[in-house]
């Protein structure tokens, strides 16, 4: 089965004027898809946004969602203070991979899939995701309809 992760809240296409709003991501989870968002902690708030601080969030709205969301910690802070909770967060820049806390292989866009990774944008250069678990994608709904197996 593979997984189904709206990148940014983005379904049908990248929209980056809504891109990790609170109301976006709630659309995409109520698709029925997980969604990857990107989060710092500064000034004793969350915050989603992908280049700065842009929506602040409490931990309620995390915890509420928090069984589809993909958490990429955009910067050190929002790393530490979810680390050892059980939200599924990770923390890369330019690295090739790295693992979420929930032990999944998160694959750079820049890189082709690995066997049972999650493939983010791999629609970019045409890679087989196959061998995958998931895809993170701007276009998520055309991989709902694609003819590979998925959860929803």
């Amino acid at each position: 089965m593979l997984k189904l992760i709206s990148h940014r809240g983005n379904i049908n296409g990248k929209f980056e004027g809504f891109e990790n709003n609170p109301n976006y991501i709630d659309t995409a989870i109520g698709q029925g898809f997980d969604v990857e968002v990107d989060i710092r902690f500064t000034k004793g708030n969350f915050y989603l946004g992908h280049d700065y601080a842009q929506y602040q969030i409490d931990e309620e709205w995390l915890e509420e969602r928090k069984d589809k969301l993909w958490i990429h910690c955009k910067n050190h802070k929002a790393l530490e203070v979810l680390d050892g909770t059980d939200y599924n967060y990770f923390w890369h820049h330019d690295d090739d991979v790295t693992i979420t806390s929930h032990g999944y292989i998160w694959a750079h866009p820049k890189i082709e899939p690995l066997k049972n990774s999650i493939a983010v944008i791999p629609e970019s250069n045409n890679w087989n995701v196959k061998d995958c678990l998931g895809v993170c994608s701007d276009n998520i709904i055309k991989w709902k309809h694609s003819g590979y197996s998925y959860n929803e």
